[in-house]
């Protein structure tokens, strides 16, 4: 589907729980509370979304939280959503703290990519951002990951965490994971959402320059790496790319392609605005439609002649849907935050 712009809506980010086993600065510091379960939407829920986003030209999906990992049935939602007519990929956003606990069972799910939260490779840096010693943990995640042959990237926020820290060798090392592992890392510039307006991001073009100068031979990497919008370059002798999403100082909302569902089932088209549509109320409007029972040819699929209350649920929510997506608005304000009215944090929100 495209919105009122011409841009094609094809990629849906979709949070299954707000909490998280880290606490980490600039999203979820201690003292924030999680929803009462009950406010969460099911994976039943979660499956009737994004039946409804694929037949309006959803292709390709994000599971994120929190940390999705420790919403129970996490890997179950994975098998369910790529059981979906239409869904061609689904990948997961993890802090990597119990992935290798979990490895196992998304790839029996079908995962088609991995990304790792992970903004140094210094321990002590690591436990100062994220409130806990596990950086250990996160790297033999990504070790096990990358032998299981499962595509990962890392993502790293690009922001200042203290003056005068020596923090340029701290993002080209993590950089350099990409030449010790065939991983992309790609430089999240920090957004000024919920904590993060606490924080200063850095410039990407600041940091690309010294990769240029630190690497001479570096050049644009034409290669197609997922459905987002970074822009990767090659490092000669690197076994992966280096990406940068530039939010701040390169702002990509001519291509945005995406939409996002909150845990509370909440959809929203950018992250600057707090509009969208509640898809909860219409999801529970009617109890009695029984979600996620129609099988045909291996694909759950309403349009099931035993179906009929969930083809009526259908309509509902494409409808819903496909009138966010109209709706979506032309471009973010991130750089004149006063016109901002998105108040709610990242960790509400869905990374």
């Amino acid at each position: 589907m495209k919105d009122s712009y011409g841009r094609t809506i094809d990629y849906m980010r979709i949070s299954i729980t707000d909490r998280c086993n880290l606490r980490c600065r600039y999203c979820m510091p201690y003292g924030i509370s999680s929803v009462v379960p009950e406010e969460i939407l099911t994976l039943e829920e979660i499956q009737a979304v994004a039946m409804a986003g694929a037949s309006l030209g959803i292709r390709h999906i994000k599971v994120t939280g929190g940390e999705p990992l420790t919403r129970k049935g996490c890997c179950k939602l994975i098998k369910m959503l790529k059981a979906v007519c239409g869904i061609e990929k689904v990948t997961i956003t993890t802090n990597g703290i119990c992935l290798s606990h979990f490895l196992e069972s998304l790839a029996e799910a079908g995962i088609d990519g991995i990304n790792i939260s992970l903004d140094t490779t210094d321990r002590k840096r690591y436990q100062e951002i994220t409130g806990t010693d596990g950086l250990r943990q996160v790297l033999t995640g990504l070790e096990q990951a990358v032998s299981k042959k499962i595509p990962v990237k890392i993502n790293a926020v690009s922001a200042v965490w203290e003056e005068d820290s020596g923090q340029e060798n701290d993002w080209l090392e993590v950089a350099r994971l990409a030449s010790r592992y065939p991983v992309d890392v790609r430089f999240i510039e920090m957004m000024p959402i919920g904590y993060g307006r606490n924080f200063k991001s850095l410039n990407h073009h600041e940091i690309l320059e010294r990769l240029l100068n630190e690497y001479p031979g570096t050049k644009k990497d034409e290669k197609v790496h997922g459905f987002g919008p970074a822009i990767y370059y090659q490092i000669p002798s690197f076994q992966g790319s280096i990406g940068f999403i530039s939010a701040i100082h390169g702002k990509f909302c001519t291509g945005c392609n995406r939409i996002r569902i909150t845990s509370q089932g909440y959809l929203k088209t950018c992250l600057c605005y707090e509009d969208g549509i509640d898809l909860r109320s219409i999801l529970r409007a009617g109890q009695q439609n029984s979600l996620g029972n129609c099988l045909e040819n291996g694909h759950w699929n309403w349009n099931y002649k035993d179906c009929p209350g969930d083809r009526k649920l259908q309509e509902r929510l494409t409808a819903a849907i496909s009138q966010a997506i109209r709706l979506k608005p032309k471009a973010h304000c991130f750089e004149q935050p006063q016109q901002m009215t998105e108040q709610h944090n990242m960790i509400d929100i869905g990374g």
